[in-house]
């Protein structure tokens, strides 16, 4: 399949591509669990809970077993008890990871890009650089090109380019290593090179 190129000053050619891997059929139960197993991957245990051994209480009985009319209780760590301690607490070694076989997120980064294509939110440019790191140069490249909103995949970081969209809302530069799914979800247009383009082609196929 061919894909329009948008130049430096606007003007327009095509480019081929992968059938394979830009022109899959949409799969949601596929993207949901790339999300997903993205999302818990990136999750870090930093949650800690008491459990009833651990809270500060005297391990008396609070009362006798029988004769008072009230409910039998041992200790004041009880869980259902106010300042008791959790059933399941959590704990700071807790594991939120979720495996996900290579195959399947290749199958699945092949489907988001191919949905991009068909909702014409990729766009691909021959080349993306800027001689100073400065916001303002960023600002005017992308809004020639028509995006005020953007995802930009170079196939290597060049500093002036990450420096000057760091304060750009909604504008990120990284490079094809470092795409995930969620970010090319979010994003509303997704500026790739076409060096990033082929590297990504390597990555999937």
């Amino acid at each position: 399949m061919e894909l329009k190129l948008i130049g430096e000053k606007n003007q327009t050619d095509n480019i081929t591509v992968s059938d394979v891997l830009f022109n899959r059929d949409y799969n949601e139960a596929l993207v949901h669990q790339v999300v997903t197993s993205y999302l818990s991957n990136a999750r870090s245990a930093t949650r800690a809970q008491k459990g009833r051994s651990n809270v500060a209480k005297s391990t008396r009985k609070p009362w006798r077993q029988k004769g008072t009319g009230r409910a039998r209780v041992g200790a004041a760590s009880s869980p259902i008890w106010r300042g008791g301690g959790k059933i399941f607490p959590s704990s700071p070694d807790e594991n939120f990871k979720k495996k996900l076989n290579k195959k399947m997120y290749r199958a699945g980064m092949s489907v988001i890009l191919s949905q991009l294509i068909r909702d014409e939110r990729l766009l691909v440019t021959d080349a993306l650089s800027i001689d100073t790191h400065k916001t303002k140069a960023l600002s005017e490249k992308l809004r020639g090109l028509g995006l005020n909103e953007a995802l930009v995949i170079t196939h290597e970081l060049d500093d002036n380019l990450y420096l000057s969209s760091r304060n750009i809302p909604r504008v990120a530069v990284v490079e094809v290593k470092n795409v995930d799914p969620v970010s090319l979800l979010r994003f509303k247009k997704t500026l790739i090179t076409t060096e990033g383009l082929k590297r990504i082609e390597e990555l999937l196929s």
